[in-house]
């Protein structure tokens, strides 16, 4: 009994050091693994089957193999999915991004190649995860910065464009989508910033309540969109020397370095595709559209720098309408729900038709690919 107890003694000390070694042993290893875990994609198979299951494979029938799943550093909320691509183009990837989103339950915001073009980068949301139907205009929202105008909200938060650098706006979306919503928004901020406002209107003004009529310069002719764009076109030309026997480049320095307070002027049309269209028109109304588009194509090529600017929105898909001079010097596009054709007009591509779904209204794609939804506003407020 004594010989047996000294035994345990003896080995107690070689125990507690083991169990002691044990304990931080599985410490190290637990931690290994859980990193593992947080890395290694469980649901690799998963993500395979079902993209094999779509057809994204490629010429040998391979798929694409999901090597991670993690979080942006710069955005929590968006998940990267990086795959191994087996040498199937960006492009196709792209072509079945819908049926990729709903393969792997996603909303994709964009696609990119990682680690030169072996490699598939997939920033991502959860389709559960989408924007609201409906967002509320608050004043809070309006930018401090000098003329950036808030869209809407995306997928990473607000969505702006800037004047000041992108200074034209093609705005594109078939009847119901919002668009003539989102023109107003825009209007209002520019309005709330000092900028004077034009707008021509050939639904004879039931667009714009009279709150508008007493804020901005409202046109229901040619006659009269002409006389104001020649306006336009004549105060570009006296900025144009202004800024020049200054040394100055444009708006902001001319107006930081002397003082002076010239406003921003933008000009705005509800369908500019009705205005240019020439289809049964006499020879002196063809005249007359022709000068009409002369003084956009002047406004959109030399505007930016003298602080006039177009925010022009269409609903017909007719590329023939709208110049090239004119189109080529609108930088923002927006498209809301369209068709292939609209789509290919305003981004030259066909992602708004693909991606935004048929009953959507307010929700909109950027010339980048953002996709937005606008802010729904009171016009009583402007």
């Amino acid at each position: 009994m004594i010989a047996f107890a000294g035994s345990i003694e003896l080995i107690s000390p070689i125990f507690q050091t083991l169990l002691t070694h044990s304990i931080s042993s599985y410490l190290v290893v637990g931690g290994v693994l859980l990193v593992g875990f947080a890395v290694y994609p469980f649901g690799r198979k998963a993500a395979q089957d079902q993209l094999q299951s779509i057809g994204l494979v490629n010429h040998a029938g391979v798929v694409p193999i999901l090597q991670r799943e993690y979080s942006d550093k710069a955005n929590p909320r968006i998940s990267i999915w990086e795959f191994r691509n087996q040498g199937i183009p960006s492009d196709i990837w792209e072509s079945k991004r819908t049926a990729i989103e709903a393969a792997l339950d996603i909303t994709i915001i964009r696609m990119k190649y990682g680690k030169g073009k072996s490699h598939i980068l997939l920033y991502t949301i959860s389709a559960r995860d989408d924007l609201p139907e409906l967002l509320r205009w608050k004043d809070s929202y309006l930018s401090s910065d000098n003329f950036v105008l808030i869209l809407g909200e995306g997928f990473v938060g607000p969505v702006t464009v800037n004047l000041s650098n992108i200074p034209h706006i093609l705005l594109g979306g078939a009847t119901g989508s919002g668009k003539s919503v989102l023109l107003k928004l825009l209007l209002m901020q520019a309005l709330h910033k000092g900028a004077e406002v034009s707008i021509a209107d050939f639904k004879g003004g039931v667009d714009f309540p009279p709150v508008w009529h007493k804020k901005c310069r409202m046109c229901f002719d040619e006659q009269e969109l002409l006389a104001i764009l020649a306006e336009l076109v004549r105060e570009l030309h006296h900025r144009k020397m202004l800024f020049a026997s200054a040394g100055l480049p444009n708006i902001d320095q001319y107006n930081a370095e002397t003082g002076a307070d010239l406003r921003r002027l933008i000009f705005a049309c509800d369908e500019v595709a009705e205005v240019l269209d020439r289809t049964g028109l006499s020879k002196e109304q063809k005249e007359l559209v022709n000068q009409i588009e002369s003084r956009l194509a002047t406004i959109a090529r030399l505007g930016r720098a003298f602080g006039i600017h177009l925010i022009l929105a269409t609903q017909r898909p007719d590329a023939n309408l709208i110049s090239g001079q004119i189109c080529n010097n609108l930088n923002c596009r927006i498209c809301g729900r369209a068709d292939n054709i609209l789509s290919q007009l305003i981004l030259d591509n066909t992602d708004a038709a693909n991606q935004i779904p048929k009953d959507a209204k307010g929700r909109f794609m950027l010339h980048d690919g953002t996709v937005f939804q606008g802010y729904l506003f009171d016009e009583k407020n402007i």
